[in-house]
């Protein structure tokens, strides 16, 4: 089957994963499709398999600028054309984009949703050959998502724009059924075509820790759960403080947040990919699009606003299929205070945000009906300094005027090194016949890069480095001084906030912020976060069935290992049963360690309430352990050492779950 053999040839597997190939059917089939995939169900593959099959170029209209620029890097790296268009771009580059696409062979063209509706954009789309067009992270496009953004309205627009026989693939990771429904509808399918799978995780442990001391609770959950682990918190200076006192307890942890250097954020991603870090502690800005099986844990120290935010994250454990946990440490009265202050502060009053866009048009002096298309360099803290005004209800106000179409606003935007020779191919050789250093780094970057004498390129400073074996500083200076004499055009790496005007300055009465970005999303986000404190607070429901529920699945049954659940376990156990299981467990396991299957059958209750006690045995007694499904008894006095370096169960036997 072609499809295979583009699996196989590009990605290097030999059979899809579940759902992939319906989907990816579906598509070529010329019907409009919407799939609902879990997060690391390999929701890329669904298209990007089948437009390597197409005629045409697959264009992807995907949220996040970072996102874009590592699929576009993956593909390329396995010997796909593609590129993006987004708004940290010049127009020169943008065009030059744009002409490749219609003339340059490019399977793959990422656009931000905020360059869809510019006149440029859809000029050039009407003389290209487009495939498909791909919706990602189609929860965007509802009102009633959690993450709803006027802007994915254009694609409806766009729709208009291509031929009816060019399908739309949206896909998403979470959504209501109310939210599946808008999608289909503001997307303008042809008929409604939805492939969805459970939202059950066999392997996935949701846990609830109740605490007033959420880091010594962290501490003991990482001790007693081993393997790669996630800690997300809301601000970047926690994660810096929770690192360091994960180090100072012994364990192997770094922190990440978007107000790194990109330098820095690549190279601690990659040392918790490898595995030379164990314990990542990070903003939300850490996971989307890491594809990393074995995370054995991820804790929430903070609870995000929604379900489906929650679901997301917390579904990046256990990818592997074996079992993992996903715990949120909840002390409830201040916990419930900060997500009311959450409120206040993301949805600061109209008047508020109507001040904060005068200021800015004064700061940046633009007068009234000029500005459009103009990038600013950005400083929060400059622009709050300047006019008093408080750092987060000044962001949230920039990110609803964001939402209102009056500007972007781009926490993060990277200008990422960019080189193009404006001389011959046959004048640089001719260049640097006598400077060995400075060839050997521009053969690198040839063999590196292509089409980089008609077409600027993204380059990599440290990768040119490895392969030509020159430090990084040098290259910066060679190129730098080849920029002086004409030979290429090198911008360095540069890393800062934007604000790009997409409106000409309005009067500030003439301002006019729509319900759908403040009021409408403000009533969500109540009831969202209503949603998240009833979970965190409700202790006779099984967590799992909790969150299906939310999205939909109502024939579902209890899972059995969250907290919830277990704690209603041990309901059936008596005091006298869990003494005579544990003088038996002595008995039995004094002269070896046994099998879990050899050993139930010898204990004088059923299976259930067998594995119940030995769970609590295992969080209580420093002398059992458990290892490759046998249940070990240790010396007196080496317990607790050994239970530091316990392997996770695989039969759902808790670690966690039980308050201490």
């Amino acid at each position: 089957m072609v499809y295979r053999q583009i699996l196989q040839a590009y990605w290097g597997y030999d059979t899809f994963r579940p759902l992939q190939e319906e989907i990816i059917r579906s598509i070529c089939a010329g019907k409009d499709t919407l799939g609902l995939m879990p997060t690391g169900g390999g929701k890329s593959i669904t298209f990007q398999v089948p437009a390597m099959v197409m005629e045409g170029i697959c264009i992807v209209v995907s949220p996040l600028i970072a996102l874009m620029k590592d699929q576009v890097d993956n593909l390329r790296r396995r010997g796909i054309k593609a590129t993006y268009i987004s708004a940290d771009l010049s127009r020169t580059e943008i065009i030059a984009r744009l002409e490749n696409c219609i003339f340059g062979g490019y399977k793959f063209l990422y656009v931000s949703p905020e360059r869809l509706g510019t006149d440029l954009f859809i000029a050039k789309v009407r003389a290209m050959q487009v495939s498909m067009l791909v919706v990602d992270e189609s929860h965007c496009v509802s009102q009633w998502g959690y993450d709803f953004r006027p802007s994915y309205l254009r694609i409806a627009d766009l729709r208009a724009v291509l031929p009816t026989c060019v399908p739309v693939l949206a896909l998403t990771a979470t959504a209501t059924a109310e939210v599946i429904n808008d999608i289909q509808e503001k997307l303008l399918f042809s008929e409604k075509n939805v492939f969805r799978q459970s939202f059950f995780r066999a392997n996935l442990a949701y846990v609830v820790r109740r605490t007033d001391n959420k880091l010594s609770q962290l501490i003991h959950i990482l001790q007693r759960v081993q393997g790669s682990a996630i800690v997300y918190v809301r601000s970047r200076e926690r994660t810096r403080e929770i690192a360091i006192s994960l180090r100072e307890a012994g364990m192997d942890a770094d922190f990440y947040h978007a107000g790194l250097r990109k330098e820095e954020r690549d190279e601690r991603q990659n040392n918790w990919m490898r595995g030379d870090v164990r314990i990542i502690v990070a903003t939300n800005a850490f996971g989307m699009g890491i594809d990393k099986p074995d995370v054995r844990l991820v804790v929430h120290i903070e609870m995000p606003n929604s379900p489906e935010e929650y679901f997301q994250e917390a579904g990046r454990a256990g990818r592997d299929g074996k079992q993992a946990y996903a715990v949120v440490l909840f002390s409830p009265g201040k916990d419930e205070g900060n997500i009311k202050r959450r409120l206040s502060e993301q949805y600061p009053e109209r008047k508020y945000i109507t001040r904060v866009y005068e200021a800015l048009g004064n700061f940046f002096q633009i007068a009234e009906g000029y500005g459009l298309d103009t990038a600013h360099e950005f400083s929060i803290r400059k622009f709050c300094a300047a006019y008093g005004f408080p750092i987060l209800p000044t962001h949230y106000a920039l990110h609803i005027l964001h939402l209102s179409d009056y500007i972007e606003y781009l926490e993060e935007a990277e200008n990422v090194s960019r080189l193009a020779f404006t001389v011959r191919r046959d004048d640089l050789y001719e260049c640097l016949r006598h400077d060995e250093r400075t060839d050997k780094v521009i053969k690198v970057i040839l063999r590196t890069y292509s089409g980089i004498f008609t077409e600027p390129a993204y380059i990599d400073e440290h990768l040119i480095a490895v392969r030509s074996g020159v430090s990084t500083e040098e290259i910066y200076e060679i190129l730098t001084s080849l920029t002086k004499i004409r030979i290429l055009d090198y911008i360095p790496h540069k890393r800062t906030p934007l604000i790009i005007y997409i409106r000409p300055r309005e009067a500030p009465k003439r301002l006019h912020i729509p319900h759908a970005a403040y009021e409408d999303r403000r009533k969500r986000f109540v009831q969202r976060s209503t949603l998240i404190l009833n979970y965190l607070n409700d202790r006779n429901h099984c967590r799992s069935r909790l969150l299906l529920a939310y999205f939909g699945e109502t024939d579902t049954r209890d899972c059995s290992f969250c907290d919830v659940c277990l704690s209603h376990d041990k309901q059936d156990l008596t005091d006298h049963d869990l003494h005579t299981i544990r003088s038996l467990l002595e008995q039995y396991l004094s002269p070896q360690p046994l099998l879990l299957s050899d050993l139930l059958p010898k204990l004088p209750v059923p299976s259930d309430l067998a594995l119940t006690a030995i769970r609590f045995l295992l969080d209580n007694d420093p002398r059992l352990s458990l290892c490759d499904d046998r249940l070990v008894l240790s010396s007196p006095g080496v317990g607790t050492e050994r239970e530091k370096t316990l392997p996770l169960p695989s039969d759902n036997l808790s670690l966690i779950t039980t308050d201490n």
